[in-house]
């Protein structure tokens, strides 16, 4: 029998040799002063010897009970060294099945029975989210607390619903998993219950000027029918409400090709007690700068000879879904952190703020006639519809100068991809108007 001792104290020789312990296992001392653990055994018929390890990486009471495993594999019949390699080849493979090629191989049997704009969105919050933080790692060793370090990253972004969104879809990815045997547990599964509430009340808005530019540009950039595209710059640089952006006609549009060109939002569209918008003049007028007559026109082409800017994809008189801008945005990566209506906070805080440095005594209150905000209180002249036009306007270029810098021209929205990369991106689009257009009269 061996002891710590004796092994530690075995000294190299000019020939190797063996110091013998219990049950055929030996330590082969080299010329060198190497220890090699080792294990004869024999196997139908044949004497074998299995590698166990290095001294002192593997200690004397390590060896003997890898030779112990060993010796009750043989007695059920199994040669240990091939149930060893068996189970490397295992470990290899288990570490070829990453979190990413399993949640992929899962979408791609599961895409088809949702609709293409989900099953995208499905797969591109994989993608942004998860992949580039756990996707490389064996699915099968993953654990909660990684997975929850992945969903606080996005919680932390202020992205709250998306990161529930995230946790059903990895756990999915899960239950996938252990069908194919590829996992035993779900570590996802209950990680809900520790994740932050969804917020209530106000809708979420970013109100920083750098972060609502660099919104705007990657939504632009995102696959999607180009009036979408139009629909959210002209959504961002108007302020409106986006169900009086969606229901807007070209016959809403006054002066476009002069001085002061305007659009009057008829006071049945805008929203409020009807009565209550006629008392105080309820059409919402909404002073064009050249940033909006820049998306106007390379609107045209693509729906002036409609009678509304934003028509449906499939009912041209019916105006766009209600969730279209709010789809793109998403699928951006805003989810959670940004909705349409939301520029209407970014316009009040931004523009307020600015007012502080650079405003007038009354630019508050123009802020809110801008947002056709119905005073509590009636303040004579002060929200005529017509009240401080030549301040409106200053403040709606002012808006426009701050909000479209480094944003391109609304014509280069047209040529990009409407579906993602692959799938007929491109079609045939209108020819767009010369720099000199002008717009049909009347």
């Amino acid at each position: 029998m061996l002891s710590d001792a004796k092994v530690r104290a075995a000294k190299a020789r000019p020939k190797p040799y063996k110091l013998t312990d219990s049950h055929r296992l030996y330590l082969l001392v080299g010329p060198g002063g190497s220890k090699l653990w080792k294990w004869s055994y024999a196997y139908d018929g044949k004497q074998k010897t299995m590698h166990l390890g290095t001294y002192p990486l593997v200690s004397l009471a390590e060896a003997r009970t890898k030779r112990n495993e060993a010796r009750a594999q043989l007695q059920e019949g199994c040669d240990p060294a091939v149930v060893r390699k068996l189970k490397v080849q295992a470990n290899i493979e288990a570490g070829r099945m990453t979190f990413e090629r399993v949640a992929r191989d899962w979408h791609a049997l599961t895409a088809p029975q949702w609709g293409r704009r989900h099953a995208n969105d499905v797969l591109r919050s994989l993608e942004r989210d998860v992949f580039p933080e756990i996707g490389q790692l064996p699915i099968a060793q993953l654990t909660a607390p990684a997975i929850f370090e992945v969903l606080k990253a996005i919680e932390k972004r202020g992205s709250i619903e998306t990161a529930k969104r995230v946790r059903q879809r990895i756990s999915m990815v899960f239950v996938y998993a252990i069908a194919k045997g590829l996992a035993d547990i779900d570590p996802a599964e209950k990680l809900g219950v520790a994740l932050k509430p969804q917020r209530s009340g106000r809708q979420p808005a970013i109100t920083d000027l750098t972060r609502l530019r660099k919104m705007i540009a990657d939504a632009e950039e995102d696959y999607a029918r180009p009036v979408t595209r139009l629909a959210l710059r002209l959504l961002a640089l108007t302020a409106v409400r986006p169900s009086e952006l969606r229901g807007a006609r070209w016959s809403e549009f006054e002066d476009l090709n002069g001085k002061k060109p305007l659009w009057r939002i008829p006071a049945v569209r805008m929203k409020g007690d009807l009565k209550r918008k006629d008392d105080i003049d309820g059409d919402h007028l909404v002073p064009l700068p050249p940033q909006c007559l820049a998306v106007l026109r390379a609107l045209w082409p693509l729906t002036g000879s409609c009678e509304l800017l934003f028509p449906g994809s499939r009912q041209a008189r019916q105006p766009m879904s209600e969730n279209a801008i709010g789809y793109l945005l998403n699928r951006a990566g805003y989810h959670g952190r940004h909705v349409p209506h939301g520029f209407r906070a970014a316009f009040s805080t931004i523009m307020n703020e600015w007012v502080e440095r650079h405003g007038k005594g009354h630019d508050r209150k123009v802020i809110d006639l801008m947002l056709a905000h119905v005073p509590k209180e009636k303040i004579e002249g002060a929200y005529n519809r017509a009240a401080y036009m030549p301040r409106r306007r200053e403040l709606a270029q002012a808006w426009a100068d701050l909000l479209t810098e480094g944003l391109p021209a609304p014509i280069i929205l047209i040529e990009r991809p409407a579906r993602v990369i692959g799938t007929n991106s491109r079609r045939r689009m209108p020819a767009p108007v010369s720099s000199d257009f002008q717009f049909p009269s009347g």
